[in-house]
């Protein structure tokens, strides 16, 4: 068996004192040659993400029971997307990305276990709890809550989205409140994260394809049986990797992060993920780039035709044959690193040889690899005078991924939100949303309100909308995020004017403000830093730590 950490409380003189009080939580005598494994659980009844986290963390505490560890629980903290979404209280989900990996970092590493598993199910969950991980690179693995099953209404699939973008229809006078109170009753039916390829479950693929989750257990949803008992083996499989000493660093390579791009090509994930992956990549010590997504986006194609942009969730992928699917035809075209272990101590090449080559013929949510939906990846990294460091265009579903335009200019979200209910948003504009980045807003909100606005007003198509903040993975259409430099530390979108030229370019890759480099030297001459929104509290803190969000916004990048 690996070396354990926790035999640091029999040794020396603070032996009985130690083992006291852990026969005062159930260690008996044979219990302290056991491995002690921490069950970080993420359960809560805030989000009907998290709401079926405890059921997950019983069954794998029990089966880690069963295999020969001391499972010891512990719980952290969620911040439900769809709720604070449009709110302030959104200010606070990026944050609490780093609040989640704090937590688990400090009772795994405090209590010196040797093993951790993270139960999650809301966006920032998985990224946190990786980033714990890396962080400690004890044995690790990570369970993850499961996908919300679709809502039904006549014989539509609904999500969360069909929420907020029935709010931008009736702005729009293309529903009626009937119709907006009907979606809203039937869009989430139970317990589940957000049920197309949003966030959550791009990052559970995400995991999947690193090799730090079951194969298949990212696309199950949450109230199958299944579910569970994917809980129980990963309880199973962490023990042995203990006692097999595979720690995080081991799988976790420059291969392992491009495996994890490429399946985010491939089934058309959220702009978060880049966000999140740098922030891992940093952690983990793996040179990783903004600019890497890039490469890898013109040789990875879109295969998967999946909510938002879509028409299929992620229940349906599941059937098709999930991740492991997605992965075999990535591997077969030469698009996947096949020698990267995983926590069960295999390869992905091994993991996949019983995976059909071809998916099933009776399905249409994942497509051969030569009969793409798009022939190159959607998340295009966009660079230019407005975004030096730069930006995330998602252009899956954009029929016409250029336009320029004038710049109609917000300094906030909600004041947006206002301005495209009320019809004060033509067609052509390009609409800027600044200081709300890492440090403006702070915490970076995600912009799904707006955006649903404009594609429930019909406005999809011909409005742009470019921001350094972030936006939902339910978010689709001309959108930019993650503008760097942000506004509130000096950045170009930071000078924007009302009515400036705006170039935005997905296939020249650029964002481009169309004004002389002299009149933006005035400008940044005249140009005041805001007082900071904040000046107590957890924003106030992040505020001041965190990193640009081309670097993944962390928050523990101190020189050296």
């Amino acid at each position: 068996m690996a070396q354990l950490r926790s035999h640091v409380v029999t040794q020396g003189v603070q032996r009985s004192p130690n083992r006291a009080m852990l026969r005062a939580v159930g260690f008996g005598d044979s219990d302290f040659d056991r491995p002690i494994v921490g069950v970080a659980n993420g359960f809560s009844t805030i989000t009907p993400c998290n709401v079926g986290l405890n059921d997950l963390a019983l069954r794998a505490e029990q089966a880690l029971k069963e295999a020969g560890a001391m499972p010891q629980m512990f719980g952290t903290i969620t911040v439900s997307d769809g709720i604070s979404m449009g709110t302030p209280g959104m200010r606070y989900s990026l944050v609490s990305r780093e609040v989640i990996a704090d937590s688990i970092e400090t009772a795994c590493n405090g209590q010196s276990m040797d093993g951790v598993l993270a139960i999650g199910g809301c966006d920032k969950n998985m990224p946190g709890a990786m980033l714990a991980m890396v962080r400690m690179n004890i044995p690790s693995i990570f369970v993850y809550g499961g996908t919300i099953k679709p809502g039904r209404l006549g014989h539509c699939d609904l999500t969360v989205v069909s929420a907020f973008e029935a709010v931008g229809a009736l702005a729009g006078g293309r529903i009626d409140e009937e119709e907006l109170l009907a979606v809203e009753r039937n869009a989430c039916p139970g317990a589940g994260s957000c049920g197309g390829m949003f966030t959550a479950n791009t990052m559970s693929a995400v995991i999947e394809a690193m090799g730090l989750s079951l194969p298949g257990s990212s696309t199950m949803a949450a109230e199958d049986s299944e579910k569970a008992d994917s809980a129980a083996r990963s309880g199973e499989v962490l023990v042995k990797a203990i006692e097999a000493n595979i720690r995080p660093l081991d799988l976790l390579t420059r291969e392992a992060f491009e495996n994890a791009i490429s399946v985010i090509m491939a089934v058309g994930g959220s702009t978060n993920a880049v966000l999140h992956l740098l922030a891992i990549a940093r952690s983990a010590g793996v040179p990783l780039s903004i600019d890497d997504f890039e490469t890898i986006r013109q040789r990875v194609p879109v295969i998967c035709d999946l909510k938002p942009s879509g028409r299929f969730v992620t229940v349906d992928l599941h059937r098709a044959g999930g991740i492991p699917q997605v992965m075999r035809l990535l591997l077969d075209a030469g698009l996947l690193h096949g020698d990267c272990r995983t926590i069960e101590g295999r390869s992905l090449r091994e993991v996949l040889a019983a995976v059909p080559p071809q998916p099933p013929a009776d399905q249409e949510v994942i497509r051969p690899i030569d009969r793409p939906l798009y022939a190159k990846g959607h998340l295009a990294v966009l660079k230019g005078n407005l975004a030096l460091e730069g930006s995330v265009a998602k252009i899956s579903g954009v029929r016409h991924p250029t336009l320029t335009g004038p710049a109609r200019v917000f300094e906030s979200e909600e004041s947006c939100l206002e301005a495209i209910l009320d019809g004060r948003i033509n067609a052509g504009d390009v609409i800027v949303i600044r200081y709300e980045g890492p440090v403006g807003g702070p915490g970076m909100r995600e912009m799904l309100s707006p955006t649903a606005a404009i594609i429930g007003k019909g406005l999809g198509d011909s409005v742009a909308l470019i921001t350094d903040g972030r936006f939902s993975g339910g978010t689709y259409g001309m959108v930019v995020g993650h503008v760097a430099p942000e506004a509130a530390v000096g950045g170009t979108i930071a000078l924007v004017q009302e009515g400036d030229s705006i170039t935005v370019d997905a296939g020249e890759l650029r964002l481009q403000l169309n004004v002389s480099e002299e009149e933006l030297e005035q400008r940044r001459r005249g140009w005041v830093r805001p007082a900071p929104r904040e000046r107590r509290g957890v924003l106030a803190k992040y505020a001041r730590l965190v990193s640009s969000s081309s670097q993944g916004a962390v928050t523990d990048a101190f020189p050296d």
